[in-house]
């Protein structure tokens, strides 16, 4: 399993906006996208910004949609968030809700 994790900075007095549009727009792109597991997302109305967890199957999948589809993701939230977000990737490594198939070694 693999992972993106997705941090941005979010315009003030947007958090619902944000949360809101990932629920309704990004989420169903997600669901679409071939590979992917899951989304977790958590936002600080406090400190303005939010991180999205993305779950895929692998690394190629997760490739795939920054290539393909992130464009368009980042479209949609255009008009909540302030600057780049900043994406790093991840190898899943533990999950309790998650089965995790073929661990690196």
């Amino acid at each position: 399993m693999f992972a993106r994790k997705v941090c941005v900075k979010l315009r003030p007095g947007s958090s619902v906006a944000y949360s809101r549009t990932m629920q309704s727009e990004i989420i169903p792109i997600l669901r679409e996208q071939e590979g992917f597991y899951d989304e977790i997302s958590i936002v600080s109305g406090e400190r303005s910004e939010a991180v999205a967890i993305s779950l895929w199957d692998r690394a190629d999948s997760a490739d795939a949609y920054h290539r393909e589809t992130y464009p368009r993701v980042l479209q949609a939230l255009e008009g909540v968030i302030d600057g780049e977000p900043q994406v790093h990737t991840f190898a899943v490594s533990n999950s309790t809700i998650h089965k995790i198939p073929n661990l690196p070694r």
